[in-house]
């Protein structure tokens, strides 16, 4: 009988003989192997990329095929790509759900810890889309990440115009539009004369001549000029980042691998008509239905930007969720099932940090107030349970359209807000009858009342 090492459990059935693990940290790695197909199972690694590469062959030599890590901010991502590449099957497990075990709180024993429990197959893989979804969803943040930093400098320039008393924003919607642009180009080039900004005008701004010159007479002190000139120097720089952004979004959309063939139906007319704000400069609706093979901005709540956040952010192969249940449990967007002593103590959906369901929920805001089925779903909860829950429960709704648009196809069709009021109507009128059934009773409509002439 082989002599057993601390730790091990002869009970349970090794799924991974040949596994390996390591505990992430920003200036050394701790990875552990199998003890006996070493000497010395777990040794220190940096973190250089040298480092990575001599990890990777003392994991080949120790005959490791498969090998789990745990995910610490991005200090993963290099060995994740390094080792991925040199052939190991790697997966990326959440730290809760591998740490919350007594004893095990430094950095051997959590390694060894982590080998064992990967060996016994029971660790399960964080969500990581294949590498041309992952360059999508790397371009996707990086231009979010420029459109905040050109909205903190729109924030300065609206700064610098307040202290030199000049109301743009109280007479124009928006000072990044045409009028306003126009307007504080012609400030910062030494434009002084209110009558010769207020013809900057464009033809489509609501307010009058009278009252843009009303408002731009203001005291030009030289320091708010200067600040006001360095925004606007500033936001013009991120916005000119965010167009090269834009061309490798472009180019990343269409390097996707295509679904279907070429006998799909042409693309379907738009819903919504005009150009969405600090949206991607090119077709993004036009690209993605090129790629999926169906048009996702028929869903309700989904523009083009929002669906190319949710492709980056999901990818267009979502065959990693067995059902669309499995996919809004990923996003903690399903109810909880806490059940002890067969007495369910929570259904409370579970917190997360999901960009995908912070999107799905901000859709869900976004149509409360529209004629349509998702609409008067959300405000008939919203009237029961909660604007939040409301919320919760609509964006769930959502994914699922999400899910079944991209997996099996499905082409949505909404059937407005009338329809679905008159189901819901059908539905709780076939709830009472059935239960007056049940009592001996039976339900009658009440006729009207006879006009009186």
């Amino acid at each position: 009988m082989p002599r057993l090492t601390t730790g091990d459990h002869p009970d349970l059935k090794m799924v991974n003989p040949n596994a390996a693990a390591i505990d992430i940290g920003s200036t050394m790695h701790m990875a552990a192997v199998n003890p006996s197909s070493c000497d010395m199972p777990v040794r220190a690694f940096g973190t250089f990329t040298q480092d990575l590469h001599d990890l990777a062959d003392w994991f080949r030599s120790c005959g490791v095929t498969s090998l789990a890590m745990e995910s610490t901010g991005v200090y993963w991502i290099p060995a994740f790509e390094i080792l991925e590449a040199r052939g190991f099957e790697v997966i990326l497990v959440n730290a809760r759900y591998a740490k919350n075990v007594p004893g095990r709180k430094t950095d051997v024993s959590d390694a060894g810890w982590l080998r064992q429990l990967h060996s016994y197959g029971l660790l399960r893989g964080s969500f990581r889309p294949e590498a041309e979804i992952a360059t999508l969803r790397a371009y996707m943040r990086q231009r979010e990440r420029l459109t905040e930093y050109a909205a903190a400098h729109i924030q300065h320039m609206q700064k610098a115009l307040m202290e030199m008393n000049l109301q743009l924003h109280h007479v124009v919607s928006d000072i990044t539009g045409a009028t306003g642009m126009k307007i504080i180009r012609a400030i910062v080039a030494g434009e002084r004369d209110p009558d010769v900004l207020a013809d900057y005008r464009d033809v489509r701004c609501k307010s009058s001549p009278e009252t843009i010159r009303a408002a731009l007479v203001g005291n030009d002190r030289a320091e708010h000029v200067f600040a006001l000139a360095q925004s606007l120097d500033l936001y013009d720089f991120y916005k000119a980042k965010i167009e090269e952004c834009d061309q490798r979004l472009e180019a990343a959309v269409a390097a996707l691998s295509v679904k279907g063939g070429d006998d799909r139906p042409p693309l379907p007319k738009a819903r919504i008509k005009g150009r969405q704000v600090n949206a991607p400069a090119f077709d993004v609706r036009a690209a993605l239905y090129g790629v999926l093979g169906t048009d996702l901005t028929q869903i309700h709540g989904l523009g083009p930007s929002l669906a190319l956040k949710l492709v980056a952010e999901c990818g267009t192969d979502l065959r990693a969720w067995k059902t669309a249940k499995h996919f809004t449990s990923w996003l903690c967007l399903a109810p909880g099932n806490k059940i002890s002593g067969g007495k369910l103590l929570s259904s409370k959906t579970r917190r997360s940090s999901s960009r995908a369901a912070a999107l799905l929920r901000l859709a869900a805001t976004t149509i409360g107030r529209s004629d349509t089925a998702l609409g008067a779903f959300y405000r008939r909860l919203s009237a029961r349970i909660g604007k939040q829950k409301a919320v919760t429960a609509t964006a769930r709704k959502i994914a699922v359209l999400f899910y079944n648009a991209i997996r099996h196809g499905m082409t949505y069709q909404d059937q407005g807000a009338a329809a679905y009021d008159e189901r819901h109507r059908q539905r709780v009128l076939a709830n009472l009858q059935r239960r007056a059934k049940t009592l001996g009773y039976a339900l009658a409509p009440v006729l009207p009342e006879p006009a009186v002439s």
